[in-house]
């Protein structure tokens, strides 16, 4: 008998599908692996981290699959913000501040996320354990839009959002939210899919 594999982003079109016409989505409260810290993107920090996590969410898939609850690890998402008063553009890369994440099935719970940290931990996998977290993360009301292109032009698309944001009478009242659906090791650059989103009041 072949073991059913949930595949989120089929289970939940409205989390992971958008168009380059800004949309307003009401979102539920989910469950994510993260881990946050401050660093450019390009630093060898953010890009341990981020296969670091990449790792532990692989791992948890076949802590799942062992106990018969199989799913397709989804596509990887981030949260960026800043806490200076300069706007995001113009303050420095190496202050930016992110929080890398995988959203997780209703059948994962801490109990599969610290076994797979721990067993990380143990084989020498994940280094920078005390920055992971399982965590619930409800955005509510967002805001969103499908940006095609290299994420250091993301503006035009989010000057394009700001502006739907204000029109509509919303405020931004969240972290700006990025979901990769596409591979960056496997895609030209000008053919990137990236969800940008805010949730908003």
């Amino acid at each position: 008998m072949t073991l059913e594999k949930l595949n989120l982003q089929q289970a939940y079109p409205e989390y992971y599908k958008a168009t380059t016409k800004p949309k307003i989505v009401n979102l539920e409260p989910y469950n994510y692996i993260t881990i946050s810290g401050v660093c450019a993107p390009e630093d060898q920090k953010f890009i341990s981290s981020v296969e670091e996590i990449y790792g532990l969410a692989y791992h948890i898939k076949f802590i799942s699959k062992a106990n018969d609850l199989d799913f397709v690890v989804p596509k990887m998402e981030g949260f960026w913000w800043v806490t200076g008063e300069l706007p995001f553009e113009d303050t420095p890369r190496q202050d930016w501040h992110w929080k890398i994440m995988f959203r997780m099935p209703d059948f994962v719970g801490k109990t599969e996320f610290d076994l797979a940290l721990n067993q990380l931990i143990a084989a020498g996998k994940a280094t920078n354990e005390h920055d992971y977290v399982f965590e619930e993360i409800h955005e509510g009301l967002s805001a969103q839009v499908l940006h095609i292109g290299s994420y250091d032009q993301e503006a035009e698309t989010l000057e394009k959002l700001y502006e739907f944001i204000e029109r509509e009478g919303y405020q931004i009242a969240g972290y700006h939210h990025e979901i990769y659906l596409s591979d960056p090791r496997k895609t030209a650059k000008e053919k990137l899919k990236t969800i940008l989103r805010y949730a908003i009041r």
